[in-house]
């Protein structure tokens, strides 16, 4: 998939989820409201509904001008500024609940596209895909058109947040590089151990 463009050309995400961007940079937090006010985001607030396009072209800007590790800073935010649902109490139901919140922070034509009353998700801005692989292994599948580095701060918060205590650490693995989004690949992969 295509990084910083938007699968449906009228898909929004809301505030909340925008303000990522703005406590990812921490001290650059005044670059942060100016970048994304240059693409036509401006002074972003929780409730209000943005064009996902104007987002993903703040993220192009940040790719290109700072380091990786800053777009894993506002992956990681997410899970703190996006809405989540709320039964997670286990690593594989936080990695399972990527995809869930994803939807829950976007529209497309007014509509949020995941519905918690009812369980239905509609599609249009791709998926973050869990899937097991036994006994404390599990696969996240990025295959939407975020930078693969603000996918993998995401991945590794969640991760992280809900290590279970028995565990002595969590390790996460890019898989494939040649496959990486970065390159012209179409998903990023990443191996969750604990």
């Amino acid at each position: 998939m295509t990084q910083f463009i938007a699968i449906t050309p009228n898909a929004e995400v809301n505030g909340e989820t925008i303000l990522s961007i703005v406590s990812g940079m921490g001290s650059l937090k005044t670059t942060a409201y100016q970048i994304l006010e240059n693409h036509g985001i401006s002074n972003p607030v929780p409730g209000r509904w943005y064009p996902q396009q104007a987002w993903l072209d703040s993220f192009k800007v940040i790719a290109r001008t700072y380091r990786p590790v800053t777009l894993i800073c506002i992956g990681r935010k997410i899970p703190e500024n996006a809405i989540f649902p709320p039964e997670i109490n286990t690593i594989e139901k936080a990695l399972a609940a990527i995809d869930v919140a994803y939807h829950m922070n976007h529209r497309i034509d007014g509509r949020p596209l995941f519905d918690p009353s009812t369980g239905e998700m509609r599609e249009g801005i791709g998926h973050y895909t869990f899937q097991s692989l036994g006994t404390n292994k599990a696969a996240i599948i990025c295959d939407n058109p975020y930078p693969c580095d603000f996918d993998r701060g995401i991945v590794d918060e969640m991760a992280f947040m809900y290590k279970p205590a028995a565990s002595r650490g969590v390790t996460i693995t890019h898989t494939d590089d040649s496959l990486c989004r970065n390159d012209g690949g179409e998903v990023c992969t990443y191996i969750v151990e604990w």
